[in-house]
């Protein structure tokens, strides 16, 4: 047996907005060399839901104007597959992945989670025949997903976090290695394969894996421009460019961009109650510095630090 940990994040490079790192766990019933054998496997069973891969890098499936109603098909038909009950809420999404912020968040203009239903553009009824295929294409591969976690670091505490001398990387990578070390723990202690996605241009993590997984020592494999990869007794985790091509990794793509999408929907509606005529953003630095401009008064009436709404780095 192989406990199998994708991880990847949403929400790295904008002023607004949490960052978001998620992580999805899977049993596969044979040793770690047959992983990317088996996923390529369920990957190709599982194929597009219309013209759309059910699971996928979130770049590819969140695009154009049914991207987010895809995104969210793929996200709660991998739900169904961890909880017989239906995710209709964020309380009972943020129940189903984990702690996926601050319970302050409210006061710092994401009040309206807690508000919007799920889900909130895919057909019930498609997460749930979606939810079917992919279950029959794991199961006759191996392979079983137990679990997904998200963390969402918001603006109050990234900067925090710089202010004790990390950086933008450093808190990915922190944040990261926690998860997916919690979530090793959780599902193990069989054989673990971790798969991440490169950090930004990071190329060494043996310091960063030993701390997070509380060892002694890691041994690198390879540290190149395109893969890093260590190893310790019953445990491989490998950092790849490119690395939402494997579904775990994809999924998590996935989970992270939903959590950040929802939260950006909420971060919205707020604000644009208290200036009407304010234009939604997504959060990235060039359309980040207009909204800050547009919203500074509101901002300021509402009496909310700039450090809790604008991520500095």
């Amino acid at each position: 047996m192989t406990l199998v940990v994708g991880t990847d994040e949403a929400g790295y490079g904008p002023n607004l907005g949490p960052l978001v790192v998620a992580a999805t766990a899977w049993r596969l019933t044979g040793g770690p060399a047959t992983a990317d054998r088996a996923f390529a496997a369920v990957a190709d069973a599982v194929g597009n839901v219309g013209s759309t891969p059910l699971w996928a890098d979130s770049k590819t499936i969140h695009r154009g104007v049914a991207g987010f109603a895809a995104l969210e098909r793929g996200v709660h038909a991998a739900l169904a597959l961890i909880h017989d009950e239906p995710v209709r809420d964020w309380p009972r999404l943020v129940a189903t992945v984990g702690a996926i912020g601050p319970a302050a968040h409210a006061a710092r203009g994401w009040a309206g989670l807690d508000a919007i239903p799920l889900p909130r553009a895919a057909d019930p009824q498609a997460c749930t025949a979606a939810a079917a295929i992919a279950r029959a294409a794991l199961g006759s591969n191996g392979l079983e997903l137990l679990g997904i976690a998200c963390r969402a670091v918001y603006p109050q505490e990234f900067n925090r976090l710089l202010d004790r001398g990390l950086n933008k990387s450093d808190i990915l990578s922190q944040t990261t290695l926690d998860l997916a070390a919690e979530i090793a723990a959780r599902f193990g202690p069989d054989d673990t394969l971790v798969w991440c996605d490169r950090h930004g241009g990071r190329k060494g993590y043996g310091a960063l894996v030993a701390r997070h997984f509380s060892l002694p020592l890691v041994r690198p494999i390879e540290e190149t421009a395109t893969r890093s990869a260590y190893a310790a007794p019953r445990l491989t985790v490998e950092f790849c460019v490119g690395g939402e091509a494997r579904t775990p990794v994809a999924l998590a793509s996935m989970a992270a961009k939903y959590v950040r999408e929802l939260a950006m929907a909420a971060f919205n509606e707020f604000w644009t109650e208290r200036v009407p005529d304010l234009a939604p953003t997504a959060g990235y630095p060039v359309d980040a510095k207009r909204w800050r401009t547009e919203a500074a008064a509101a901002v300021a009436a509402a009496g909310i630090p700039a450090d809790d709404l604008w991520r500095r780095a």
